[in-house]
């Protein structure tokens, strides 16, 4: 698919680094010519312009993603993530440090990466019942209201007991065991 964009004088065009890379990279363009680069205290959060408009199709979204080393090493990472379709402004980039150090970005510098998403289009539609929610049964999950981590917490069976192959983590098996229990009964492929 094309995506066609527009640019201000001055800004970089995006570029996509290597041909398999899912996202392009943008670069930080600010608008006064004079300013050569700019400071994000830790803590703090800068909408850094890229000078870059692109025309997104219905039924479409750009997702700003983070570069891995601008978070993994700067600790700068994207805020506002959605660019909709029919959006025909600029494309600003809000950038948050989590890290304990100032950080500087130079002008030019990739600040963050966009990919082109498909987006479903959906209606809500409000259920009478506060606990029914699942009542055309369109999950097979049955996680139900567990959330912040509930999916990490071993199941129990009717009797209190862990199933086999689960531990208690206050006491977990060591890592030799555990291999052991993965080889044994193996039997390579073709026999």
């Amino acid at each position: 698919m094309i995506l066609e964009f527009t640019k201000r004088k001055n800004a970089k065009g995006p570029e996509r680094a290597n041909p398999s890379d899912a996202g392009l990279d943008v670069f930080y363009c600010p608008k006064d010519p004079k300013v050569s680069s700019c400071s994000i205290k830790p803590g703090e959060n800068m909408l850094l312009s890229t000078g870059l408009k692109f025309g997104i199709p219905h039924g479409y979204m750009l997702q700003v993603c983070n570069r891995s080393s601008m978070g993994a090493k700067r600790s700068l990472v994207v805020g506002a993530h959605i660019v909709d379709s029919g959006y025909d402004g600029e494309i600003f980039v809000d950038l948050h440090n989590i890290g304990s150090k100032t950080q500087y970005v130079e002008r030019d510098a990739k600040i963050a990466q966009l990919i082109l998403v498909p987006v479903v289009s959906f209606r809500a539609r409000e259920v009478k019942q506060e606990d029914v929610l699942y009542s055309d049964n369109i999950t097979i999950s049955n996680r139900g209201a567990g959330s912040l981590g509930s999916s990490d917490r071993p199941k129990k069976t009717a009797h209190g007991l862990h199933p086999p192959g689960t531990y208690n983590q206050e006491d977990p098996p060591k890592k030799l065991d555990t291999i052991k229990k993965m080889i044994s009964g193996y039997t390579p492929n073709g026999f």
